[in-house]
Formats: C-alpha cells, sequence, structure tokens
C-alpha cells in the first residue's frame, strides 16, 4: 500500500515539473522561433545602426512615463469592480498587483494574471474564484474594446489594411478562416455539445463542482453589469485604451522615418498609421510569449511595412520601444516587490 502511494506521488509530482516545464519552455520557445522570424530577414547591422544614430530617447522615454498610467487606470477600473463585489483593498495594493502581473509576465507568460487574483484575494481574505471572474470580466471587456478599435481601424484605414492583406499571406489566411463559415457553424456546435453534455451529467459530483465554481466566476464576470459606477468604468476604459495609443504615438517622433508619417496630413499626422501598429500590435500580445517579445514585434513591422518602412527600420523601432517599456515594467515590479516587503513587515510588527 506504501508502496502504490509513493508511486503516485512521484507521478503527481512528475506531472507537476512537465506542466511546468511546458509552461515555461513553451512560450519561451515560441518567442525564440519568432524571434528568429522577426531577424532572418534583417539585416541586424542596419538595426543597429538605426538604433544608435539619429533616435531621439526623450520621446521613447516619455512612452515609457505614460505607460505607468496606462497601469494605473487599470487599477481604478479593477478596483470598481471588487468594489461591487464588497473586496475593498488599498488603491496602492491593486496598482501593485497590476505592476507585478506584467512583471511577471515577463517570465512566466499569463502567469501574471493568476498572481495578481490571488495576491488580492489573500489580502483580503476574499473568494479566488470572484476575483479571477472580475480579472476575466476585465479582460473580456479588453478584448470588446479591441474589436471596436479593429472595425473603426477598418473604417479608417481600409487602404492600409487591404494592402497588408496582399502583401503578406498570414493577412490573407486570417481572412479567410474570419470569413469561412464552417469556422463558426463548427465553433457553435461545439459550445452546444459542451453545454448538452454538463446539463446530462449536472447530478455528477465533479460536474455539480465545474457548476459551482462557474457561478462564482460569474458573480466576479457579473460585476460590471450590477456595479454603480458604470460610468467611470467607461472612462476608465478611455483613459486605458487611449494612454495604451498615445504611448506609442509619441515613440514616433523619436525616429526620422516614423516621424515623417507624422508630418503627412493625408496620414492623419501619423495617427493613421500609428492605429494600424496600434491594432494589430494588440492582438500580437495575444500570443502566448515572453512580454509580448516576438509576436509584438512582427505585428507592429507588419503596420508599419504598409506604410513604406523597411523591415530593418520597423525591427529597429519595435525593438527599442519594447525594450523602453520592458525597462518600465521592471523597474515597476522591483517597486511591487518593495510594497509587498514593507506590508509583511508593518503586519509582523502589528502581531508582535
Amino acid at each position: 500500500m506504501t508502496e502504490t502511494n509513493n508511486k503516485n506521488t512521484e507521478s503527481r509530482d512528475g506531472g507537476k515539473i512537465l506542466a511546468t516545464a511546458l509552461r515555461i519552455l513553451l512560450p519561451l520557445g515560441l518567442t525564440i522561433l519568432l524571434l528568429w522570424v522577426l531577424f532572418r530577414k534583417v539585416n541586424f547591422h542596419d538595426m543597429m545602426e538605426i538604433i544608435s544614430d539619429g533616435v531621439d530617447y526623450g520621446w521613447i522615454l516619455l512612452g515609457m512615463f505614460l505607460s505607468i498610467f496606462s497601469h494605473i487606470f487599470r487599477a481604478a477600473r479593477w478596483r470598481l469592480q471588487l468594489d461591487a463585489m464588497d473586496i475593498k483593498p488599498p488603491f496602492m495594493a491593486i496598482c501593485c498587483s497590476i505592476f507585478g502581473c506584467y512583471a511577471l509576465n515577463l517570465v512566466f507568460p499569463r502567469l501574471g494574471e493568476v498572481w495578481r487574483c490571488t495576491y488580492i484575494a489573500k489580502k483580503e481574505k476574499a473568494p479566488l474564484t470572484k476575483v479571477i471572474g472580475s480579472m476575466v470580466s476585465d479582460r473580456l471587456v479588453d478584448m470588446l474594446t479591441a474589436l471596436c478599435i479593429l472595425l473603426l481601424t477598418f473604417i479608417l484605414a481600409a487602404p492600409a489594411l487591404r494592402a497588408f492583406a496582399e502583401k503578406y499571406p498570414v493577412g490573407r489566411d486570417l481572412v479567410g478562416l474570419i470569413s469561412n463559415p464552417v469556422v463558426w457553424i463548427a465553433t457553435a456546435a461545439g459550445v452546444i455539445v459542451i453545454g448538452g453534455l454538463v446539463y446530462l451529467l449536472r447530478n455528477n459530483a465533479f460536474i455539480r463542482k465545474i457548476i459551482k465554481w462557474v457561478g462564482e466566476l460569474w458573480e466576479g464576470f457579473a460585476s460590471v453589469i450590477k456595479m454603480r459606477g458604470r460610468g467611470k468604468f467607461l472612462m476608465y476604459t478611455l483613459l486605458l485604451w487611449g494612454c495604451y495609443y498615445i504611448q506609442l504615438y509619441v515613440t514616433f517622433f523619436a525616429f526620422p522615418f516614423t516621424a515623417r508619417l507624422c508630418a503627412e496630413p493625408g496620414l492623419g499626422f501619423g495617427l493613421l498609421p500609428c492605429l494600424v501598429a496600434f491594432i494589430l500590435s494588440t492582438f500580437g500580445m495575444a500570443v502566448p510569449s515572453n512580454g509580448g517579445l516576438g509576436p509584438w514585434n512582427i505585428a507592429v513591422m507588419f503596420g508599419l511595412a504598409v506604410y513604406g518602412i523597411t523591415d530593418a527600420q520597423g525591427t529597429a523601432f519595435s525593438m527599442l520601444v519594447w525594450s523602453g517599456e520592458t525597462v518600465m515594467l521592471i523597474l515597476l515590479g522591483i517597486f511591487t516587490l518593495g510594497y509587498i516587503a514593507v506590508g509583511k513587515r508593518d503586519n509582523r510588527t502589528v502581531t508582535g
């Protein structure tokens, strides 16, 4: 019996190690692969010359500074959802949960979202599933906002997007996938089948636990609908996404080739090229990689290429802007570690 238990324990431990290894190695491998795709057609020497010559780093620093406000606006928006569930952590704790979330995602993609929910739930002794539900709704609102921006981009920058679809096979494939009715029918059929199985097995103990978990998750998800500050929620959403866009736009002035786009009235003084690069990079961030490295850069490069920016220039732009944002996330992550350490010390002092 003891031998069987030991084998089961070893099996579980082995499974955990394998899952952890896959969670770390798969995004890392994807990041390396996409970086190879990014650099295989780019002259690295030319790219480094672009970065080292003629770049106004003041605009890069301004973009880094503005990124702090995007995190603060996200924290303010999330606080409204938590308040609706009577979870009231200090605002600085919410801010640090967001800072730490993005800093952790640099190393372990998507794990930061779990950490920020766990941190707030533990700090306030709140149900984790409800906090996760509020995070899920937070991300769903982001997805809907991104889709609205995508629709706006299709309207305002239709010629540029058509050029993108014609120039890159991935663009044609994506349009074909979205417009294929079979994809939508298969998705709907899958949802119906899963829903039917859950209904038929609703008395099963495991299914009951899942239904209870989904119910608690929905309570957090529905906090957006029930909360009193819906107007503020919308305002913070606009401020959050406006900040994302502006922090990318100001970096256009850092490089001579993107600054030229900002001087052309026909391109909305660079607003349209920035919009195309911005929305492509937004969906690029959905690819699980370390801090968006790889997919974000490729998306920005594609967006800029539509407006005549060379691959070397687009890669130099994306790498420098990404590096600046990453440095800021690391600094915010260090600040978060200090905040948590001070909080623990104060708690020990009070307890003692």
